[in-house]
């Protein structure tokens, strides 16, 4: 990752920060995200003939006038929003400041009483009407009415749409499935390889359970995932159809031989299976640990099939590539108002669903 300004030019100093500090062993979409606030601010400094490392206090708090509380601004943001942009903000100056690449912090520091009794520094500037939560809840029965009319294109009868021409429809309820049964993150579940999905078996059994490596999720620790054994199904029909034509069109095209950066996989070995021994981009046979694997390096994972190599990440794209965890995004956008089009005026009130509200639900 690195940062250019409006003439095109890299700040060898940014790149630093987004390569060599604490800031490069943050999750992969808090890096998006810190790097999409820090963008604004540097925007917002270079239309007063500012960069980045020449902004005062002055700056910052015209910045935030502009943000929360601007009439000239059509999308002001709330206070918790702010408060992740001046993390953000506050991340990036404190490093500079001890870098000496800037003569004065404009991110104002205040020392506070902590949940432990400890003094920690906190931005100034944080927001005084910030929620530290907002949890929405959805009942299953509100989530399959999403689910089939926002992803699946059924009507308010619950009847097929004629009029509907979404894509990947059995991808995209497989994929939400998995998330409202597990509880997982969306860049967890959306990062997942075939062989992370737990294996459906001829058993009694309601729930199956998961591991997800350290490496891809946001605490950085492994952890058990529990998903019904009717969204195992839904993945695997997934697997079986969707999945399966576009590895074959993709293969058709040359898609996965084209690339020069992938990794075969040849056996797992471990207690767990977790080594993989793979053939790397160079030919050369090289062991990792499924654990040191983050999202950038999974998606490069691949193995020998019947038509050739194929990635072994879950959710494939259109064209057979791996479909980014930050695109489910658009995704659920789309669901949610396709149920405020075709629901409106027929229920009480259309659901409105994010993967985020996939980790709190209450039972039907």
């Amino acid at each position: 990752m690195f940062f250019t300004d409006p003439n095109y030019q890299v700040d060898p100093r940014l790149t630093l920060y987004t390569t060599r500090s604490a800031f490069a062993h943050l999750a992969r979409e808090t890096r998006r995200n810190y790097a999409g606030d820090c963008c604004l601010f540097f925007n917002f400094l270079w239309q007063r003939d500012k960069n980045w490392c020449h902004a005062e206090v002055e700056d910052l708090l015209d910045f935030e006038d502009w943000r929360r509380w601007s009439p000239r601004n059509p999308r002001r943001i709330s206070g918790s929003k702010w408060d992740r942009e001046l993390s953000a903000l506050a991340r990036l100056y404190k490093w500079a400041t001890a870098k000496r690449y800037v003569a004065a912090n404009p991110v104002v520091m205040r020392e506070v009483l902590g949940r432990h009794g400890e003094m920690v520094s906190v931005p100034a500037q944080r927001a005084k009407d910030a929620r530290s939560s907002n949890v929405k809840w959805l009942t299953p029965r509100a989530y399959r009415l999403w689910r089939d009319v926002g992803l699946r294109g059924y009507t308010a009868d619950g009847r097929r749409d004629p009029s509907f021409r979404g894509r990947n429809d059995d991808r995209n309820a497989a994929y939400s499935d998995l998330l409202f049964s597990s509880g997982m993150r969306l860049s967890e579940g959306g990062s997942l390889l075939t062989f992370e999905v737990p294996a459906l078996e001829e058993s009694m059994k309601r729930f199956f359970d998961g591991r997800l490596a350290k490496a891809a999720t946001k605490s950085r620790r492994e952890r058990t995932f529990y998903v019904a054994v009717e969204d195992l199904r839904s993945v695997a029909v997934y697997e079986r159809t969707t999945r399966r034509a576009v590895i074959r069109r993709a293969q058709a095209r040359g898609v996965y031989e084209a690339r020069d950066d992938i990794w075969v996989l040849k056996k797992r070995s471990g207690r767990q299976r977790s080594i993989l021994h793979l053939w790397d981009e160079n030919g050369q046979a090289v062991q990792r640990p499924l654990s040191s694997l983050d999202v950038e390096d999974r998606q490069r994972l691949f193995v020998e099939g019947d038509g050739g190599v194929e990635p072994l990440w879950l959710w494939l794209s259109q064209d057979g590539r791996p479909f980014q965890p930050h695109s489910w995004e658009a995704v659920y956008r789309a669901a949610s108002e396709r149920c405020r089009k075709v629901l409106e005026g027929k229920v009480a009130e259309p659901p409105y669903f994010t993967p985020h509200m996939a980790r709190h639900f209450v039972s039907a």
